[in-house]
């Protein structure tokens, strides 16, 4: 089948896909940051050899851990204020979806590498007169952020590329306004194909970096 290729009449919309990469390194910033954050926290209380701490952190992941994103915003969206009376945007929406699901995976990265940490290094920090919080902050998460790392690079380039969900509820994000050229100019194989090509070149600099820290980690192993 014969395409004659377009890209002219998606350039002419670059003003609308910026506005869209905006809108998608936007929500990645507050999603990642807030997903890797409060995931280093549910990590640390499924750790928690206390049941009252541990089995609500446990029920949390498994249920954000088996749900898929997409129906996560929509629900967040529709059916949040049919529950609570209240007005959610769009963005929040999937806002909401996509940090919750990123602290669920986040949280067992972080417990699976605490938990990779030699029993031998909790007793040293013992042995010096450290506390659980302080052994924790200064022996155990020093040395189990090495092992972690590529796990967690991996996810934040998931969540940059799960940013594209919101163009369900019509958060202005790179693929939503690439469906709004698309409708325009009947183009959608280009419009798709810029898409694409912008988040290789947005992610691929991240992706080097994460290598880089890697190595220097390893280095000072």
């Amino acid at each position: 089948m014969q395409h004659n290729w377009n890209f002219a009449s998606v350039f002419a919309y670059w003003d609308v896909l910026l506005i869209g990469l905006w809108g998608t390194v936007y929500i990645f910033a507050i999603t990642c940051v807030l997903g890797l954050g409060f995931g280093l926290v549910v990590g640390m209380m499924r750790y928690s050899k206390a049941w009252w701490i541990s089995y609500p952190a446990r029920v949390f992941v498994e249920v954000f851990r088996n749900t898929p994103v997409l129906v996560q915003i929509i629900w967040f969206f529709f059916a949040l204020p049919v529950v609570t009376g209240v007005e959610v945007s769009a963005f929040t929406a999937a806002a909401l979806g996509i940090t919750l699901n990123t602290i669920a995976f986040s949280a067992e990265v972080f417990r699976g590498g605490i938990q990779s940490i030699e029993r031998e290094q909790w007793e040293a920090g013992k042995a010096i007169g450290m506390n659980y919080a302080q052994t924790m902050r200064r022996i155990i998460l020093y040395q189990a952020l090495k092992r972690m790392l590529p796990p967690l690079t991996s996810r934040g380039i998931e969540v940059f590329k799960m940013s594209t969900l919101a163009s369900v509820v019509a958060y202005s994000e790179t693929l939503h306004q690439a469906k709004l050229i698309a409708s325009y100019e009947f183009n959608p194989i280009e419009a798709y194909t810029v898409v694409a090509i912008m988040f290789f070149l947005v992610l691929l600099p991240l992706v080097q970096l994460t290598y880089v820290l890697e190595r220097r980690f390893g280095k000072s192993d």
